[in-house]
């Protein structure tokens, strides 16, 4: 299995979903980690001038037009991953991340590998109440 958690230093977890830069993919074998790897990662810089809107809608960030666009462009890069861990990130990203088979999980952990390894024991809180 693999875990994609995004980052902009490749050491910690990046605030925002779509601010990020990197994803950091961890390889998991046999409950352990057996590799990872730096992968570029679209974001709302590489869309600039192209609508992205703060919308009123009332699901949340992320459901304006040409959200969905948007998202399976920066989903693109981790498809082969099961779970992606962030610490921020709107409704509609989430809700993308979940249609494609990707479990996003909302962390207030801010050191990439102690959330790895909380994912894998289990012991890692989704905090959907902070998604907006």
């Amino acid at each position: 299995m693999k875990i994609a958690v995004i980052t902009d230093d490749g050491q910690t977890i990046s605030q925002h979903f779509g601010r990020a830069r990197y994803y950091k993919v961890f390889t998991i074998e046999d409950g352990a980690v057996k590799a990872s790897e730096m992968r570029d990662k679209m974001g709302h810089s590489d869309f600039a001038g192209h609508g992205h809107e703060d919308t009123n809608d009332p699901r949340g960030h992320g459901f304006g037009a040409g959200a969905a666009g948007r998202h399976a462009s920066m989903i693109g890069a981790i498809t082969d991953c099961e779970a992606l861990i962030v610490c921020g990130m709107g409704r509609g990203a989430y809700i993308a991340l979940q249609e494609v088979g990707i479990k996003p999980v909302v962390t207030d952990m801010s050191v990439i590998e102690d959330a790895v390894q909380a994912y894998l024991d289990g012991s890692i809180v989704d905090h959907t109440e902070w998604l907006h």
